[in-house]
């Protein structure tokens, strides 16, 4: 192998390293927004029990249910 030759290889080499921090980059980034999906699904409804669950409380102490 000449130094040439050395040199294209190294070239093409750094190109694919290139491409696969890329993709890495963007896997990263697609698994964060999955989590922060899955943690907003997981608490919005919990916040609106927060809000809901007394009034409905309320109202079965209406009805003579408490």
């Amino acid at each position: 192998m000449d130094g040439e030759e050395l040199k294209r290889m190294l070239v093409r080499q750094e190109e694919k390293l290139e491409a696969i921090h890329q993709s890495v980059e963007r896997t990263r980034r697609y698994f964060l927004m999955a989590l922060l999906g899955a943690v907003i699904l997981f608490f919005l409804p919990l916040i609106g029990l927060l809000f809901a669950l007394p009034t409905y409380l309320e109202v079965l102490s209406g009805f003579g249910a408490f």
